[in-house]
């Protein structure tokens, strides 16, 4: 459907041999991914941030990564953590000196700018922001705000949070004022995305993202033996209600990311087929 992104949150899972590789070992997972799909997160250069420092991408990979896929193809990335987590490093009371700090994200888009004509969005996810780490919602904007004006105009950015209560129409005004993607997460403890996308599908912009995630990290794990190829938590009557608000979102007019996690039902791309059947019903 035109407008729709479908992808998985990661690609390379030997796991997904027959579902999406020709092998549990393929010459290049991300190439043989690209031939099925038209987008995919990446989400291993937001885990940054060191105690004394802070990780930047791979040149080669990044230009490894634009070599696998073709122009048409859409990457969502997730920036480093450096740039969003408010503490130096988990469980930790030092304030992270790098937090919001625009010169971390300049670095990191030199690294990853060969890969600007085929990016979808630049996500910043926000950990859940209790008052130890910030005051109040207001605060938060006005962070973002002097963050934003300081970065490089006319890229795709998005930003995810974890806090629900702060997810409202003053939110997306916010972010449709700055030119910047909402990125909405099913799961984690967040509103249920169908309730939001009713109450706001109208409000999310020209751009905007929707996460499903799962909610139990650790009892999928176990229940799938990190043998990603089949569903173990069937969420098909949620998926039901979604895929028409994604349907609708679209053709009127605005570009939807869909991100799907193995964590979500425990085989993205399982999901992934459930979904784009039902949005093809839709029309």
């Amino acid at each position: 459907m035109k407008n729709i992104y479908v992808g998985s949150c990661s690609w390379k899972y030997p796991s997904w041999e027959g579902l999406v590789y020709s092998s549990r070992s393929p010459e290049n997972y991300l190439a043989e991914y690209a031939r099925k799909y038209n987008s995919v997160e990446i989400d291993q250069w937001f885990w940054s941030l060191g105690k004394k420092s802070y990780a930047l991408p791979n040149r080669t990979l990044v230009a490894e990564y634009n070599d696998a896929t073709p122009s048409d193809f859409r990457f969502t990335i997730k920036c480093p953590n450096t740039i969003t987590s408010f503490f130096a490093y988990r469980g930790g009371t030092e304030p992270n000196r790098w937090f919001l700090h625009p010169d971390v994200f300049n670095q990191f888009f030199e690294r990853i700018e060969p890969l600007q004509p085929k990016l979808g969005l630049l996500m910043f996810q926000f950990e859940y922001l209790n008052k130890d780490k910030m005051d109040s919602q207001k605060q938060f904007l006005d962070r973002l705000d002097t963050f934003f004006s300081a970065l490089p105009k006319g890229l795709p950015y998005a930003v995810e949070i974890r806090n629900p209560r702060w997810i409202g129409s003053s939110w997306f005004s916010f972010l449709k004022g700055q030119q910047v993607a909402p990125v909405l997460l099913q799961g984690y403890w967040m509103d249920d995305v169908t309730s939001t996308l009713q109450r706001y599908g109208k409000s999310l912009g020209d751009v905007a993202c929707i996460r499903l995630h799962g909610d139990d990290r650790q009892g999928i794990e176990k229940a799938t033996g990190d043998e990603w190829n089949r569903i173990v938590t069937p969420r098909d009557e949620e998926l039901t209600y979604i895929a028409p608000l994604i349907a609708k979102i679209a053709k009127e007019g605005s570009k939807l990311y869909i991100n799907i996690n193995n964590h979500y039902e425990g085989s993205s791309p399982v999901t992934i087929s459930k979904l784009e059947k039902l949005l093809e019903k839709e029309g």
